[in-house]
């Protein structure tokens, strides 16, 4: 029993070791923001007039910057785009060089991410809190929100988005862009 409590005990002070340099440095805080292909955002963002810092979050939250996966709904790569969806982007941004597999590319999957992002902005009319929502949620449910609970372009209570998921994931990217925010100035 003693060797067991000076292990937790061991282990609740490297956790609180831990706690307090993610509180007080910034470069070990980059361990858990990371920002990679850092270049190729910015120039998108740019390129669609996306904050780039809410274009880095999105990614975090969407694939931890990890060009290989597939949710298990079917979307692809790092800014999770649903094939269907990146199709119709391709053919927005006439690129026939489009296919599922080039969703891995990673300048290819930010591009279309980044100006699917654009558009829903522009959609929602610069509300960030509603873009975010349809890029997780569908377009179509956030505007079936907007009718059915009186919503317009000022809304901003994250904490009345129906569905629990979604309000997590919107949450979680604003947290995350805050936090990019201040480590990538």
């Amino acid at each position: 029993m003693g060797c067991a409590f000076l292990a937790g005990v061991a282990a609740l002070m490297l956790l609180l070791s831990i706690w307090a340099a993610l509180q007080f440095e910034p470069v070990q805080r980059k361990y858990i923001y990371p920002f990679p292909y850092r270049t190729t955002v910015e120039q998108y963002a740019d390129t669609y007039g996306v904050d780039v810092h809410l274009a880095a979050a999105v990614i975090k939250v969407e694939s931890k910057f990890r060009d290989d996966v597939h949710s298990h709904r079917g979307a692809v790569g790092l800014m999770q785009l649903m094939p269907e969806t990146a199709r119709w982007i391709a053919v927005q941004l006439d690129d026939p060089g489009y296919s599922e597999q080039s969703l891995h590319e990673p300048a290819r999957n930010i591009r279309y991410g980044l100006w699917y992002l654009a558009s829903l902005q522009q959609e929602f009319q610069g509300n960030d809190i509603l873009a975010l929502a349809a890029y997780n949620a569908g377009r179509g449910n956030v505007h079936e929100w907007m009718q059915q609970y009186g919503w317009t372009s000022d809304f901003h209570d994250v904490s009345a988005i129906p569905y629990g998921e979604t309000r997590e994931y919107v949450q979680q990217v604003l947290h995350d862009a805050a936090a990019y925010k201040k480590l990538y100035p």
